[in-house]
């Protein structure tokens, strides 16, 4: 089986590190419909005619209708590293996200405190920390604007259920697309303008600093923004 050699952003022994199409499941839902884990294992088993089943770690997921950088681990050794590196936030993620509201503040630390309402599959957004809440830390930057949207550049500093889309809705800036979290309609494809952009970590085996960059969606928004 081929995968598209333009969504492969590293591969060695060790990793194998993607850009994720937004609808895509990196893992198999309650359904049985397959995710990118699955799509994966086959594409190396395929490529280094492995016999049997094939390991292949998820390191983190992103949400279905986001796209950008998904880390596997093609070890043992990795995941468990990756692992704690993801624990140890020492990982630098860094996602665009296109909002409607411009923000208050061209740049900003955001401090919530996250509560997820399983049943909605939602993450409710407080200013003090209540019981079960979760703190959820961010800093965005504004790196540009069109005429109707205006693209944000976050650093995720805390790992929280939905946290970018709960946080940048609590500011009064809703992503592109997001009715869950306030925006006035969906995009045609169900997706939503969040990117998982940039990740800087040190390789789990061979410890060297690896910065892996992921191209957004070909569409009409994220084409003007990719430009700037």
């Amino acid at each position: 089986m081929n995968f598209p050699a333009e969504r492969i952003l590293f591969e060695d022994n060790h990793l194998l590190i993607v850009n994720k199409l937004p609808g895509e499941l990196v893992q198999k839902d309650q359904e049985g419909t397959a995710g990118l884990e699955d799509v994966l294992k086959q594409y190396l088993k395929v490529k280094y005619n492995k016999p049997g089943e094939v390991f292949l770690g998820v390191a983190h997921r992103l949400d279905r209708p986001t796209s950008g950088i998904v880390i596997f681990a093609r070890t043992s050794k990795a995941l468990v590293r990756l692992n704690e590196d993801f624990k140890n936030r020492t990982i630098k993620k860094i996602y665009w996200a296109v909002v409607k509201n411009k923000p208050l503040k061209t740049s900003n630390h955001l401090v919530h405190y996250l509560l997820r309402d399983s049943k909605s599959n939602l993450s409710k957004t407080f200013d003090k920390e209540i019981s079960h809440s979760q703190r959820a830390e961010l800093n965005y930057e504004l790196k540009g604007s069109s005429d109707n949207y205006h693209l944000l550049e976050v650093e995720l500093l805390t790992g929280r259920h939905h946290q970018i889309r709960a946080q940048l809705s609590k500011i009064g800036s809703p992503i592109k697309g997001d009715i869950k979290y306030g925006f006035d309609r969906t995009n045609k494809d169900g997706s939503i303008h969040l990117h998982a952009r940039k990740v800087i970590f040190n390789h789990p085996v061979k410890k060297e600093e690896l910065t892996i960059i992921a191209t957004p969606p070909n569409d009409p928004v994220w084409n003007f923004f990719a430009k700037l």
